[in-house]
């Protein structure tokens, strides 16, 4: 008997609602959750990330108490140690003296408590979060056009515009459910025109009408060239931009000047003059267009310009506050828009007032009746770890984020974090890059467990639900922060009783004096009791009182959140990233996001399914390129910045241009040994916004020579300190890794390493399997412990694919090998087993191999291929990928 209880998907923006069955026996495994049928962000479809939730629940390595100094503590010490820490430095150096560095996972409640002790009881504004690497410069290209952080656009309106840009977003991997919703709503008006507006040729141009592979960081050149464009064509809404805007003129000379004409944006944009005139002429047949746009265009030294570059087009044809049209940024995590609702950045406030709002000191003073209000704003990210570095921020406290990896010159957020006197960690996990920098560990919950509010990027908020007990000692963040509260004489302030009270106290700060003036406002809420809270469902803000609906568009009666009441346009100077290219970094780098992997994968790597479609990092690169450089596919490469390198295998691909790289961001040195992407990314932010250029470096890149390459299965964890290269993939049933050695490895000493100790496994003797080939420098081991398998190792000098899975499954088998699986270990596969190939579709496990023989087989259309072996036919992040094995093989058989 199982009880099925809604809740909200703690991965991207899109924020999904997902059903979770909880098994009676508390015991038993949770099964697989589904996608809620009722919810309006994705009413029932799941994406792979989604759908594999249920596989994270349980982890190995759960931080289950506190530590100090790496010894197990009790709460109540670890509390006091806190607390007693924070106001000796504030006492000795002032409140700046402490931060908080946050996180798009915490939910609403958690960012309320840690905001409100930080900014009106310590007095401190250094409250920032990881959605500053995000987020920020979309925060203030509205700001500086509509007077507040306000996303206008609805997830309906992606679906009823008639022109779609999209740019600087692979939706299709970084939010599928909302592409998928795309790609329905393509099917249905094949008139529809989508132009994908991006450097590299990613799985969202699939359903592209358009891709303009623009120079990267060229973005707002586009816009500008547009806004000129629509004064040109006649597109511009005279009624509209002299009763509700201000600046047109001055905003439309510097267009003018910036992006005379087609020939001048072309050139600086590096694409083709007819493609360009097409979008324009798009753009002048399609008043019902959305912009949508993310980290391409926000993670960038200019990145407030391109959204207000952006933001002018939409007002100048008055494109926003209606249906099927806006300006629509979109969130990469679960929570940044609550974040942001609540003051979880140190350039706000709370409840969407900054320092700059007038009166808005003074009302959340009187509000919070707090004793030591921040003034004014507090430090950004970068500057906030520069700033401990130089010894001004004295105790750091880093809640459900990973800047370890995540923050760009990993070198010097490990000096600062080495500098400063405390750093606190809270997670869920024992062991990450940072958690490995505390000095105080604290065991949070995790979803699942967690319980309170999230906000998606329309707006919506929804609850995600605490569902299981939490392991161990575990406790909710915001508790964790009202204990250090209480303990340093502010209890009660933040003597709650329940998550539920936190709500109410934000939603009543949100309408408190309001009466229209501010855009958010969930004044409905400021009474809401335990259960009202428990039956919470999904909703837009604002939502004031009287208005318990919601509002679904925003700006739609054209008044705006400025003194004047005004949209403000924005003159605006195209420029390209800080960083050029030379002739000691020849190389662009650009980053990013895989489909199957989320953030710093403290969550996904979890789930032993999710590394089937890409179990390693790798780095893009051109063949021409490749060829240049004697670099092959699969093999080892070092890239190289100003501030570090990382060691990569080289996936050859013609989808990112010449001169140019892609690496992901989701490999950490829990994973693998040489593969923390952010080790080569500077420090250059929007000089407003503060947002870090993270998509964007310059590189050398170089082959390594004289390389053994490896894959190791091993019924144990093996480490490989003399390895260039290696990466653990997970898996249910054994340990699996990828390995890379340099020439002349010593077979002796190998099979030493890897041999199992005697009285472990308490057998009498270990054998091993021995095949060399000498023509192709193949040489394969395996060893058995008591007839059973214990480790392969397969070693080449060239990089080699060889599937594991087999491999895996007779680790598991409790049963001594036979003949015919001895002979087929040092082959690499029993003939009576098939071999998938590269996972392609990660719903249902189903490979490359298996997708070419259904095709020859005759099912030569996506929606056959699904017919026989189900894929695409789930949450649909495959079929951009189904559709290359189609063409390539309709022209061998032509």
């Amino acid at each position: 008997m199982t009880t099925t209880v809604k809740t909200t998907c703690p991965y991207c923006g899109v924020g999904c609602g997902v059903n979770l069955s909880l098994p009676a026996n508390p015991n038993e495994v949770v099964p697989p959750v589904s996608g809620d049928l009722d919810h309006p962000a994705n009413f029932g479809r799941l994406c792979v990330k989604g759908s594999s939730l249920a596989q994270t629940i349980k982890s190995d390595d759960r931080l289950l108490s506190p530590q100090i100094d790496g010894q197990v503590a009790t709460w109540a010490r670890a509390i006091d140690t806190i607390a007693d820490k924070i106001s000796q430095v504030v006492k000795d150096h002032g409140p700046d003296a402490f931060a908080f560095y946050l996180s798009g996972q915490i939910l609403t409640e958690d960012y309320y408590v840690a905001n409100k002790l930080a900014k009106g009881f310590i007095g401190t504004a250094n409250v920032d979060t990881n959605s500053r690497l995000c987020m920020a410069s979309a925060v203030v290209g509205y700001k500086r056009a509509f007077g507040s952080d306000t996303v206008p656009c609805n997830y309906d309106d992606l679906e009823r515009c008639d022109l779609l840009i999209m740019v600087g977003s692979n939706a299709a991997w970084t939010h599928p459910i909302l592409f998928q919703r795309i790609v329905a709503a393509k099917q249905q008006r094949p008139s529809m025109k989508i132009v994908v507006i991006d450097p590299r040729a990613t799985a969202t141009c699939d359903i592209a009408d358009l891709h303009l592979a623009i120079r990267p960081g060229s973005d707002a050149a586009i816009f500008s060239f547009l806004l000129q464009e629509s004064a040109r064509m006649g597109l511009v809404d005279d009624v509209f931009v002299t009763q509700h805007t201000n600046q047109f003129d001055a905003t439309l000379q510097q267009a003018m000047e910036s992006t005379p004409d087609v020939t001048t944006t072309a050139a600086f944009c590096g694409v083709d003059e007819h493609d360009l005139m097409t979008l324009s002429q798009w753009w002048a047949s399609n008043d019902k267009a959305v912009t949508f746009y993310s980290q391409g265009v926000n993670q960038s030294s200019s990145g407030v310009d391109k959204c207000n570059a952006i933001i002018n087009c939409h007002l100048a044809t008055a494109r926003l506050g209606k249906e099927g049209a806006g300006p629509f940024s979109i969130t990469g995590q679960p929570n940044a828009m609550g974040g942001r609702e609540v003051g979880g950045l140190a350039n706000q406030l709370a409840a969407h007032m900054d320092f700059a709002t007038p009166g808005a000191l003074d009302l959340v003073q009187r509000f919070w009746q707090a004793p030591n209000m921040a003034t004014q704003n507090g430090l950004k990210a970068v500057d906030l770890f520069q700033a401990i570095e130089a010894g001004k921020v004295k105790v750091l406290w880093i809640m459900s984020t990973n800047p370890m990896v995540s923050l760009p010159d990993t070198a010097q957020v490990r000096r600062a974090l080495e500098k400063c006197e405390l750093v606190i960690v809270s997670d869920c996990k024992a062991h990450t890059d940072t958690t490995a920098m505390a000095d105080v560990l604290l065991p949070a919950t995790g979803w699942s467990e967690k319980d309170g509010t999230v906000t998606n990027s329309e707006r919506r908020i929804s609850r995600q639900r605490g569902l299981l007990p939490a392991p161990g000692d575990a406790k909710h963040d915001w508790w964790a922060i009202c204990e250090v509260a209480k303990a340093m004489g502010y209890g009660s302030a933040f003597d709650y009783q329940g998550v539920h009270e936190i709500f109410a106290e934000h939603a009543g700060l949100s309408a408190f004096e309001n009466n229209g003036t501010r855009d958010f406002d969930i004044g409905h809420y400021r009474h809401i009791t335990q259960a009202q809270y428990d039956g919470f469902t999904p909703t837009q803000w604002p939502v004031p009182e009287g208005k318990p609906e919601g509002t679904k568009r925003m700006f739609a009666d054209g008044h705006f959140f400025t003194q004047d009441g005004r949209a403000q346009f924005v003159p605006i100077n195209p420029s390209l990233p800080a960083l050029k290219a030379t002739q000691q970094w020849p190389f662009v780098l650009n980053t990013g996001r895989l489909r199957d992997q989320w953030h710093t994968m403290t969550r996904t790597g979890d789930a032993p399914s999710l590394a089937k479609h890409t179990a390693q990092p790798y780095v893009d690169i051109h063949p021409e390129d490749a060829q240049r450089l004697g670099i092959i596919d699969g093999a080892l490469t070092r890239l190289s910045s100003p501030h570090g390198e990382v060691r990569l295998k080289a996936n050859v691909t013609k989808s990112t241009p010449q001169g140019q790289i892609f690496v992901p961001i989701h490999w950490t040195q829990q994973f693998a040994n040489a593969a923390v992407v952010s080790n080569l990314i500077p420090q250059t932010v929007d000089p407003l916004s503060g947002q870090p250029e993270s998509k964007h470096g310059v590189v050398q890149v170089e082959r390594i020579p004289l390389l053994q390459y490896a894959l190791v299965v091993s019924s144990r964890p093996q480490s490989f300190s003399e390895a260039l290269y290696w990466c653990v993939i997970p898996s249910d049933q054994g340990f699996r890794y990828e390995v890379v050695w340099p020439n002349g490895v010593n077979l002796a000493r190998l099979k030493e390493a890897f041999s199992p100790l005697q009285e472990a496994l308490c057998v009498e003797r270990n054998h091993w399997l021995e095949y060399t080939n000498p023509m192709t420098g193949q040489l394969r081991l395996a060893c058995l412990a008591g007839g059973r398998l214990d480790t392969v190792v397969y070693l080449s000098h060239q990089p080699e694919v060889v599937s594991a899975d087999w491999l895996l499954s007779k680790l598991a088998s409790s049963d001594a090998l036979s003949e015919l699986d001895r002979i087929a270990l040092l082959v690499g596969l029993p003939a009576n087993v098939e071999d998938k190939g590269n996972i392609v579709c990660s719903c249902y496990q189903i490979g490359s191999k298996q997708i070419e023989k259904a095709i020859a087989s005759g099912s030569e259309t996506v929606e056959a291929l699904g017919a026989v072996l189900k894929c695409g036919t789930n949450c649909g992040s495959c079929i951009p990928e189904l559709k290359h094995f189609i063409p390539k093989r309709m022209e061998l058989s032509a």
